[in-house]
C-alpha cells in the first residue's frame, strides 16, 4: 500500500452497520495488520477509534472490514507527519479535555468516549 490514494480520515464518516459479508480470506493478515494498527495507538491517538471499532471483529473478520481497515492504511499514508511532539516548555499547568457520544453506534448502541490530558504544552495521557 506504499503507493495507495490517501484519505483524509481513518473511517468513513457515515456509520458502519454489520451486514452479512463473506469470511476474509486471510484472518491472519487481519489480525497480524490489527496487532501492529494497536501498537501504532501510541504515538498516533488520533486512529484510535478506528482501530479499537475493528479489533472488534478479529475474531471473524469480513471483507467488508478488511475494506476498513486498509482505509486506515490510506489515511496513515497521508499523515505520515502526525503525531506526538514532546517540547520541552516553562508552564506547570494541567488541563484535562474530554468527549462522549452517548449511544452513538447504531450496530450496538455503545458509547464511545475519550479524554486528553495536559501537563503544559505536553500530552501525559
Amino acid at each position: 500500500m506504499t503507493t495507495c490514494k490517501p484519505v483524509n480520515t481513518p473511517v468513513s464518516p457515515s456509520k458502519l452497520v454489520i451486514q452479512p459479508d463473506h469470511p476474509f480470506s486471510d484472518p491472519t493478515r487481519f489480525r497480524q495488520i490489527m496487532g501492529a494498527l494497536q501498537y501504532l495507538t501510541f504515538t498516533r491517538p488520533d486512529i484510535c477509534f478506528a482501530v479499537n471499532r475493528f479489533c472488534r471483529y478479529m475474531h471473524a473478520p469480513t471483507d467488508s472490514h478488511w475494506v476498513a481497515v486498509k482505509r486506515i492504511l490510506r489515511y496513515l499514508k497521508g499523515t505520515e507527519s502526525y503525531g506526538f511532539h514532546i517540547t520541552r516548555g516553562t508552564s506547570f499547568s494541567l488541563h484535562g479535555f474530554t468527549d462522549a457520544d452517548w449511544a452513538g453506534s447504531i450496530d450496538d448502541r455503545k458509547s464511545t468516549g475519550g479524554y486528553l490530558v495536559f501537563f503544559g504544552q505536553t500530552p501525559i495521557s
